[in-house]
């Protein structure tokens, strides 16, 4: 049975080669062209505390000035609409790691990402608890961090400890309180947090309160200051 840690450099060098735009059907191209980037992912003003979109010149949203958040600054690369979802699910549930590089592209090249990937010490992929990652064989976070910056990327610092119930359907106050416990940092490393500035990897952003989670976690293990950066940031509630 092959392992996708088998097929990376065969996923890797397919990324390299020439396609067809997934979006547009421009050829040759890459997975996504310039062009769809600049159309479907446009830099736009977003809340410093949790990504959603605010209005220029704000810094951040009423909810994060009343509640905020533990993190210091949420980047995202896009807004979780179409051409998205679609692209993000075959990476994240069918499997094609071929997006990875065309995705950690798309990040690093967001408003804000270069400079926190450059200053801070330590990036730490979303974990997945044990058996989503036997399910699907990989962490896409992990994926995206280790194209991002492979240097400081660790893998195993941030845990995983539990899988939760689905989150659909509850308020962020009840999505918090799932998540308690669910995440832990690796007890015999975590004096490497202490003072550190942490950049935090995710695919999409729904409410924010794993990350949210997650983050609170670090801070107490010393952590001097967490940057979330995730692909894509879904719309707020109508």
């Amino acid at each position: 049975m092959f392992s996708h840690r088998a097929l990376r450099p065969f996923t890797s060098l397919l990324a390299r080669l020439p396609s067809q735009c997934e979006v547009c059907r421009a050829w040759p191209s890459q997975p996504v062209c310039d062009a769809c980037v600049s159309r479907f992912a446009p830099p736009a003003a977003r809340c410093g505390g949790c990504a959603l979109p605010v209005p220029e010149g704000v810094a951040r949203c009423g909810d994060c000035v009343l509640h905020p958040p533990p993190l210091d600054a949420c980047l995202a690369a896009c807004t979780y609409a179409w051409p998205w979802p679609d692209a993000i699910a075959r990476f994240k549930f069918r499997g094609d790691a071929g997006w990875a590089g065309p995705f950690a592209t798309l990040l690093r090249s967001a408003p804000w990402v270069e400079p926190a990937l450059e200053q801070c010490d330590i990036v730490l992929p979303m974990p997945l608890a044990p058996g989503r990652l036997r399910e699907r064989g990989f962490n896409q976070s992990l994926e995206l961090a280790r194209r991002m910056a492979p240097a400081k990327t660790d893998a195993t610092l941030l845990l995983r400890t539990r899988e939760t119930p689905a989150q659909s359907g509850l308020s962020r106050a009840e999505r918090l309180r799932n998540l308690r416990g669910a995440f832990a940092v690796e007890p015999l490393r975590a004096d490497r947090l202490r003072e550190k500035r942490i950049v935090l990897v995710d695919d999409v952003m729904t409410s924010g309160a794993s990350l949210f989670a997650a983050a609170e976690v670090l801070r107490l293990a010393g952590a001097a200051h967490i940057t979330a950066v995730v692909l894509a940031r879904t719309d707020p509630p109508r």
